[in-house]
């Protein structure tokens, strides 16, 4: 039988070695995606401790509102694959993936305390309602 009359499927019809490398290398692109997606979410917050009221004996860095970028309702952090995001006004933090937004959870009281978002937001111009 020649290649062209060949009805196998295309991926079928590649070699072994082929097939093996090409397992392979989206493998370790699905492992970098996981370990990049990791790494942004933990850089989000740097701070340990404080927990309980009234949020003091805290230590890390809070949050640079300033490094992200201003959009029409609030922060936006980019990262590696995660892209996190706060609503100014309603004070609700979000992420989006891959272009598709989630909202998470509105910030605490120990979020408010040590990573001042509200002071944020009216520093470029919102009206913070949280």
């Amino acid at each position: 039988m020649s290649a062209t009359t060949d009805r196998r499927p295309r991926l079928a019809r590649l070699g072994r070695w082929t097939r093996d490398v090409l397992a392979v290398a989206g493998a370790l692109a699905l492992l970098v995606t996981l370990v990049a997606a990791v790494l942004d979410v933990r850089a989000f917050d740097q701070t340990r401790g404080g927990y309980e009221p009234p949020y003091e004996d805290w230590t890390g860095t809070p949050i640079d509102w300033t490094a992200g970028a201003v959009t029409s309702t609030g922060f936006l952090n980019p990262g590696r694959v995660v892209d996190t995001q706060l609503d100014c006004t309603t004070g609700m933090l979000g992420f989006s993936v891959l272009g598709v937004s989630v909202d998470y959870r509105v910030v605490s009281a120990r979020a408010v305390a040590v990573h001042r978002p509200r002071e944020a937001c009216t520093d470029v111009g919102f009206d913070p309602q949280f």
